[in-house]
């Protein structure tokens, strides 16, 4: 696969920042809130708030821990959080947060979905002109970081869901969960990919599988179970869709599924690692990654060959760069006025990309099965894709002050 992030171990230093990844401009500007939490709510005390440092107390009186988000208005890219608030605990977390709207919502045990989502305004005038560059790129590692380790712990159980239907032998069940399981991985699929073999047992088709000599497991073993091809029907690489294959026999469904939460769950442990880190190069080479796999086997129907469910991945992936860029772009626009158009530049493509994609449905509605989609529209959702690419493929160098 093209462009693997690359993950590192960094001292303590490397993430030695303020709880919320941010630094207080004023702290005699900071606004005070208080947060209640249980295990299945998270209550902030206002929903608004003034721009620069604000501060939540945040009492726990559930049973378990439970950990505080603020969400950019995407719901998706973490702007702050407060980890590890035990039950009775009341801690204390400020973040710096700039004009615009966001979401706050807590997880129960670092795990499934967030709870409580509420839209949190945040107004007056931008605050962060004397941030250090120093202090964004800390706030950029810290703020992606807890971005992973969300999606996985998302992850871990929308397959344990799948993987249980799957091997049971629901297949009606397990056809309904398949492209929901796989979008919390796709907004990641970089940092899978840098864990050696993980990526190639969770996701890796039949044909690449063949191609390396490996075991073929994980999602789309499973897909071809489901989607079972009938005589007469090829692959990708236009062979008999029989060739070599069987449909996996009941004890094989198990072996399957255990390999897939195993391999998942492998995953988890490994994102929340203390000693688990990313750089900036990881992060904006992560968003030209995400882009380069819709190119490469979204867009041509390739991924989801059986269940034709390639535009949840293709979003997927896309909010996942655009998750990535939103981390680094305060640094790149702060390069000059040059490195900030280009990111005017990615933002505008971004919108126009989302746009088109909504023409075809929503994660929440469903979207347009592909092979429904024509190759004219194909062509025009390819040629969305290339428009983005070309400004996307500069942030890198940006990002880093790298002259190209």
């Amino acid at each position: 696969m093209p462009n693997r992030l690359l993950i590192g171990v960094a001292g303590a230093a490397t993430l030695a920042l303020a709880l919320s990844g941010c630094v207080p401009n004023n702290a005699a500007s900071t606004t005070a809130l208080t947060v209640a939490i249980t295990d299945d709510t998270c209550a902030v005390s206002d929903s608004t708030a003034a721009a620069g440092a604000i501060s939540f107390s945040i009492t726990n009186s559930g049973t378990g821990v439970n950990e505080f988000y603020i969400f950019a208005e995407d719901k998706l890219r973490i702007v702050g959080e407060k980890e590890n608030i035990t039950p009775g605990q009341t801690a204390s977390f400020v973040a710096q947060l700039e004009p615009g709207t966001y979401y706050t919502a807590c997880k129960f045990e670092r795990v499934g979905a967030p709870i409580g989502v509420a839209e949190f305004t945040v107004t007056g005038d931008t605050v962060t002109g004397s941030t250090s560059d120093r202090a964004l790129e800390e706030q950029a590692v810290t703020n992606y970081i807890a971005y992973i380790t969300s999606q996985v712990d998302e992850l871990v159980p929308q397959v344990a869901a799948f993987a249980t239907a799957y091997a049971a032998g629901d297949d009606e069940t397990a056809r309904s969960l398949f492209a929901s399981a796989r979008v919390s991985y796709e907004r990641i699929e970089p940092t899978a990919e840098a864990f050696g073999d993980l990526d190639p047992k969770i996701d890796y088709r039949e044909v690449d599988a063949t191609a390396e000599g490996l075991d073929w497991t994980g999602f789309h073993r499973m897909e071809k179970d489901l989607w079972a091809p009938q005589a007469g029907d090829l692959n990708s690489d236009g062979e008999s869709a029989l060739l070599d294959w069987a449909p996996s026999t009941p004890q094989e469904r198990q072996d399957i599924a255990d390999g897939l939460v195993a391999n998942v769950q492998e995953l988890s442990d490994l994102v929340n690692a203390d000693d688990f880190t990313v750089t900036l190069a990881d992060i904006s080479n992560g968003a030209i990654a995400l882009l380069d796999e819709v190119a490469v086997g979204k867009i041509s129907g390739e991924e989801d060959w059986w269940s034709h469910s390639d535009l949840y991945d293709f979003f997927g992936n896309v909010q996942g760069a655009e998750v990535a860029f939103g981390n680094v772009k305060d640094i790149a626009s702060s390069k000059g006025a040059e490195s900030s158009a280009l990111v005017d530049d990615i933002e505008a493509e971004f919108a126009a990309l989302k746009t088109l994609l909504g023409t075809y449905g929503s994660l929440e509605s469903g979207f347009t099965s592909y092979d429904t989609v024509t190759a004219a529209e194909r062509k025009a959702l390819s040629n969305q894709v290339n428009a983005l690419a070309e400004p996307l493929s500069n942030l890198t160098h940006i990002v880093l002050g790298v002259a190209e």
